[in-house]
């Protein structure tokens, strides 16, 4: 028997990286699983990958006529949810002196107005108590050039979590966050013009953390199952670091 049997989750950026390898440990763990991206190939391979109990929603949680789409979808195909990862997020690296309006608006609607709306949207589904899961990012807890922005977002994550965890504890709906450190999803290649600049990137994430490799998306995917099932039924408000050490030794 699974640890989500019947469970109905909802899982945002999906379709790749750390969403797609938690769409897949949920699904086999018994759930059906709803996720969003923005790009429909990227959907489509994601459901082909998945091979069942999954259906996809394209859309970008930066719109929020797209988040009403996708409960619309959710409430008429099943009626409820009990498990929701706010995980969609983008980063693009940028000093002080290179963050546009543009750039900080941009990254705050997707990471942080995203996030919390996608939760937000969630909760009129969420009659039998539940578990919300935002995934952070390690980063929130360190000073790292370039990241300014992109951390920010990350910290108004992690007190969504706090708050959201007093705020919900009498409808029974723990709210809990993952900061991941550096994994190995497209999201590295993404920063980088080159393959060489992206692997030097790899080599200098290696260096510095304890365990001197970078995560597999599978050991997230893991981390953030523990958080929406019943494993972690005595945990509310917690800060989930999964990075390998490099903002704990």
């Amino acid at each position: 028997m699974g640890k989500l049997n019947g469970k109905i989750a909802v899982i945002t950026g999906g379709s790749s990286g750390i969403g797609l390898a938690t769409a897949k440990k949920f699904v086999a763990e018994g759930a059906h699983v709803f996720i969003t991206g923005r790009r429909r190939a990227e959907l489509d391979a994601a459901v082909a990958a998945i091979g069942g109990n999954v259906t996809a929603v394209q859309g970008d949680v930066a719109d929020l006529a797209d988040l009403d789409r996708l409960y619309a979808r959710v409430a008429a195909d099943k009626g409820v949810v009990h498990i929701v990862v706010a995980n969609a997020g983008v980063i693009e690296r940028r000093t002080l002196a290179a963050v546009t309006p543009e750039h900080f608006d941009r990254t705050f609607a997707i990471n942080a107005r995203g996030a919390f709306f996608t939760v937000q949207k969630a909760l009129p589904l969420m009659t039998q108590g539940g578990s919300i899961v935002f995934v952070s990012s390690a980063v929130h807890l360190l000073g790292l050039p370039e990241h300014g922005v992109y951390a920010a977002t990350k910290a108004a994550v992690r007190s969504f979590t706090r708050t959201l965890a007093a705020e919900l504890k009498g409808r029974k709906i723990r709210v809990n966050n993952l900061s991941p450190g550096p994994v190995e999803t497209p999201i590295i290649d993404g920063q980088f013009a080159s393959k060489e600049q992206a692997d030097a990137e790899r080599a200098a994430f290696v260096a510095v953390t304890p365990l001197a490799r970078i995560g597999r998306p599978e050991e997230l995917a893991a981390a953030a199952l523990f958080l929406a099932s019943d494993d972690s039924s005595f945990s509310t408000g917690i800060d989930l670091v999964a990075d390998g050490g490099i903002s704990q030794v």
